[in-house]
């Protein structure tokens, strides 16, 4: 396995400017950098690769940010900026050496709403069509797509790994594959580690963080099941923190994060990677 944490730990936007971070994250033993990108001019992918090498670190995934305007069952201008911002990160993964784009690539992240069968039904249709054209270039660019499910707080379309492998059937492409987080499944699904099970071969990310948002280890979770479940599977992929603070004031209101959780950021990642490694390595 290869250890990350998403930027979005210490900094919003990620930008050219912000490279300065894997400095630190190297120092503390982390593998990779999940990217978060907010905004396509954020950043120059084969700038950001040369800081990646220059600290000896890897892109461990390109984080998808999902947003009002950014919506493949939304309108039909929301389905073409959230196509046009997913075929960029597409793009963006060969300079920076990455393979993977991951998050919830189907909706805009806070979009929680009460729909008819009929409603689910057409925005499902909505979301199977966007998505077998972005995967059709997903697949020539030799790029997979892993879908995240969220909890029923932050969307109403896709919460559970069953519905992703769903999403997977009906696509119908080699490039989609599962994306799986601690702290969502810790809401979501009866029993984690059943879940890891469930998505198999088809797992191709995961998310590790505290029951609470914070410090992996430091909560209640079955860190011992996800374990086992992840062997099961033979998985050898990335385990990135995706923990949030109030620093980060964007993150902060879209993930409901009104406390503080940790001492610091940096303690989240300190210990959280030492407990990862200790546990699941």
């Amino acid at each position: 396995m290869k250890f990350g944490v998403n930027t979005f730990l210490f900094v919003s936007p990620f930008t050219n400017d912000t490279t300065s971070i894997f400095q630190q994250l190297k120092q503390w033993g982390f593998d990779s950098a999940e990217i978060a990108v907010e905004q396509v001019s954020h950043l120059d992918p084969i700038y950001v690769k040369s800081e990646l090498d220059r600290y000896g670190l890897t892109c461990g995934a390109l984080c998808s940010v999902t947003g009002p305007d950014r919506d493949l069952r939304g309108t039909p201008e929301q389905q073409q900026t959230s196509t046009d911002y997913l075929l960029w990160l597409i793009d963006a993964a060969a300079p920076l050496g990455c393979s993977n784009i991951i998050g919830p690539v189907y909706s805009a992240v806070g979009r929680a709403e009460s729909y008819s069968d009929k409603e689910r039904q057409a925005q499902w249709k909505l979301v199977v069509k966007n998505l077998k054209k972005i995967c059709r270039y997903a697949e020539k660019k030799g790029v997979t797509i892993s879908v995240e499910p969220l909890n029923r707080f932050e969307t109403d379309f896709i919460n559970t790994c069953d519905q992703v492998l769903q999403l997977i059937k009906d696509v119908g492409s080699p490039a989609l594959r599962v994306h799986l987080d601690t702290f969502h499944m810790n809401i979501e699904e009866k029993n984690s580690a059943a879940a890891i099970r469930k998505a198999g071969k088809l797992l191709g990310h995961f998310h590790a963080c505290g029951c609470d948002r914070g410090t992996p280890g430091n909560d209640h979770i079955d860190w011992k099941g996800i374990a086992a479940a992840l062997k099961s599977v033979g998985y050898d992929g990335q385990v990135i923190i995706e923990s949030f603070t109030q620093d980060i004031k964007m993150i902060a209101k879209a993930a409901s994060i009104w406390r503080k959780f940790e001492p610091s950021p940096d303690d989240i990642a300190r210990n959280g990677l030492k407990f990862l490694k200790k546990t699941l390595a």
